[in-house]
């Protein structure tokens, strides 16, 4: 079966030179979102995968491949079963959302899902090789975790386990912002994108209950932030919605007594 271009306008190359397939089974370029819980939650109403859904209607599918409770070392178990190493099905953007995880503390109530700094850096490179191989020209972007609201965790905690709720927090801002650091640092070795949401967020006054639902996962607010980041860095990588062709034609190109001239047009 070959492959193909599909047809599109000049301006659009850069967009059709990334999303080359075999058109009898793939009608649009795939966008993958690839994480923890903040990723699988990010189709909920409000949620900023939903909202990338939107913006890419008609012309990119989103696929939301997200693990709750997951961190880089058990995400690694995942990639031959969701990143073949086959062009022809990879995805033309991916994004990598871990850490949150990762930086649990040792000795706490979740201890079992830590990853020392050092093996989170190499985890997060093993995934960037891998998805490199799969496809070389696709947009890979690294989103460093959240920041913790700490005393956020812990109310949380006590509203639904009462006097039994951890005493100390899980996971802290401080211990998360060293995996978000590193996970900034290894995307400009590795020549990739990277959005630094650790940072980003408390750039605004309040970002705890602003952006943060339980110290952790993300508000409406919060994953409006992560959707206006990611759109950013699309566009800058050259995957721009606005760029990119519709499946088939819009309706306002349709002749309502010849339709069948727009989809030879649009289709050949």
């Amino acid at each position: 079966m070959s492959t193909t271009y599909k047809t599109c306008k000049e301006s659009d190359f850069k967009i059709c030179r990334r999303v080359h397939m075999d058109v009898k089974t793939k009608m649009r370029p795939e966008i993958v979102l690839f994480g923890d819980s903040i990723t699988e939650e990010s189709f909920r109403s409000g949620g900023w995968g939903a909202a990338l859904a939107d913006t890419y209607s008609r012309k990119a599918d989103v696929i939301v491949r997200g693990y709750d409770g997951y961190n880089t070392r058990w995400a690694l178990f995942l990639l031959h079963h969701i990143f073949a190493m086959d062009n022809k099905s990879a995805p033309v953007a991916t994004t990598v959302f871990f850490g949150a995880n990762d930086a649990a503390l040792p000795g706490r109530n979740i201890e079992r899902l830590y990853v020392p700094v050092e093996e989170y850096r190499d985890n997060l490179r093993k995934i960037v090789q891998h998805l490199q191989a799969s496809a070389p020209t696709m947009i890979i972007v690294l989103i460093t975790p959240p920041p913790i609201d700490e005393e956020g965790r812990m109310e949380f905690a006590r509203s639904l386990y009462g006097e039994n709720a951890m005493k100390l927090p899980d996971r802290t801002n401080e211990a998360t912002g060293v995996y978000a650091k590193q996970c900034i640092e290894l995307a400009k070795d590795m020549g990739i994108n990277s959005i630094d949401l650790w940072s980003k967020m408390q750039e605004t006054d309040g970002w705890q209950k602003t952006f943060l639902s339980d110290g952790l996962h993300l508000t409406p607010e919060g994953n409006a932030v992560v959707h206006k980041e990611v759109v950013r860095v699309f566009s800058e990588a050259g995957l721009s919605a606005e760029d990119m062709p519709y499946d088939f034609p819009h309706h306002s190109k349709i002749d309502g007594k010849n339709p069948e001239k727009a989809f030879r047009v649009h289709c050949s």
